[in-house]
């Protein structure tokens, strides 16, 4: 597309194409992504694990994500760009829900926000679509609720798990949710849940069946020390920048850098 992706054709995209996303938290990974042609960029709260050192998401603030976002829209990406609702700021009023999401539109110029969980936040979908505001679900091991399973445990297991997380998607698409995010869940389960409503399925551990893929980006390129099973690393980036960080310190260290040769201006 030449022109910036919408909502509405994010959608539409659903058993036509693949589509591909990926988070970001500032305007230089956020440009590099753009070019490369990514559908959507995902300013998640999974900042709370790897940009700001937390163990859960659940000590990311508001201002945090609208500090984020904010900086990845000033690369100006093409792609559709969602940023994440953080812990109790959809969980108690619509309301307070909307005015929230509200600054995330207005304060940063996201294209709409994400939250998690099933029919229990109907009330809360509802009030920001009837507001305008474009809504992504999320739905399976959703990590605002890890206090609540105990961990980062893959969902759906059982044949009920699975029915109430159909029933979950069906009412969130009729709530007016433009799509949905379906992460740690077997494999034939996200597939069929996929076939069972009309919006476009983005996954994340949750297997090949989905109209879409999203990874955290540090994941992909390879950054941390350790990454989940279902993660491809395309790079080696920890390897590289600790190289280019073990050189830089010999050669300071050596006298090496900068050179007798730099010129510098005022």
């Amino acid at each position: 597309m030449t022109r910036r992706m919408t909502a509405p054709d994010f959608r539409l995209a659903k058993g036509k194409r693949r589509l591909a996303c990926l988070t970001a938290y500032d305007v230089l990974t956020a440009g590099i992504l753009d070019e490369a042609g990514i559908d959507l960029i995902l300013v998640g709260d999974s900042m709370g694990n790897v940009i700001l050192g937390y163990e859960t998401t659940l000590k990311v603030t508001l201002g945090d994500v609208v500090s984020h976002a904010a900086a990845v829209m000033r690369a100006r990406p093409r792609a559709l760009v969602i940023a994440d609702m953080p812990y109790l700021t959809f969980h108690i009023r619509p309301e307070e829900t909307l005015r929230n999401a509200g600054r995330l539109i207005q304060e940063a110029g996201v294209d709409g926000v994400k939250l998690e969980g099933g029919r229990e936040r109907l009330d809360h979908v509802r009030a920001l679509v009837q507001a305008e505001i474009p809504v992504m679900g999320h739905l399976g091991l959703t990590p605002q609720s890890v206090l609540k399973f105990g961990g980062f445990r893959v969902q759906g297991r059982s044949e009920d798990a699975a029915e109430g997380l159909i029933a979950d998607a069906r009412a969130l698409e009729e709530a007016g949710c433009f799509s949905l995010v379906l992460e740690g869940l077997p494999g034939p389960l996200a597939e069929r849940l996929t076939g069972a409503v009309g919006i476009p399925t983005i996954g994340i551990g949750a297997g090949a069946g989905c109209d879409g893929q999203i990874l955290v980006i540090s994941d992909l390129l390879g950054i941390p020390a350790s990454v989940p099973k279902f993660v491809r690393r395309y790079a080696d980036l920890r390897g590289v920048i600790g190289d280019a960080a073990r050189r830089y310190i010999e050669d300071v260290q050596a006298g090496r850098f900068p050179g007798t040769e730099e010129t510098y201006s005022e």
